[in-house]
């Protein structure tokens, strides 16, 4: 089953630039270790919130706001879809997430995907 791993993070712009590194860095070397366990699909940092704009439809008229959906002490800072047999071994990728990713620690949200084609079979 495919699970989506949420990171969430404190945004801190003043957070130094060798920590900054050293995250990047053991992201770089756990994608590489989930490419070769075979389980890595998918992985993506998310730009700032500041650069979020939230979008909702309400009677036809589409609303703008800018900034995230939620404002929150965490920001959503990127994610990882990883094939794993079950919430157990997700749970275990997860915990290796580094959530430093926008300065501060956070925390990572573990999600079963589920199966579009499924999905739209089943109504």
């Amino acid at each position: 089953m495919r699970y989506m791993m949420l990171i969430y993070s404190q945004e801190d712009e003043k957070a130094p630039t060798e920590a900054v590194a050293e995250v990047a860095e053991a992201h770089r070397q756990l994608m590489t270790e989930t490419r070769l366990r075979g389980v890595f699909r998918a992985a993506d940092p998310l730009q700032r919130s500041s650069t979020a704009t939230t979008v909702r439809s309400e009677n036809g008229k589409v609303l703008l706001t800018d900034g995230p959906y939620a404002e929150t002490k965490e920001q959503l800072a990127g994610y990882y879809i990883l094939e794993c047999r079950d919430l157990d071994e997700a749970i275990a990728w997860a915990a290796r997430i580094p959530t430093a990713c926008l300065g501060g620690s956070g925390c990572v949200e573990v999600r079963p995907l589920r199966d579009m084609a499924e999905s739209m079979h089943d109504g």
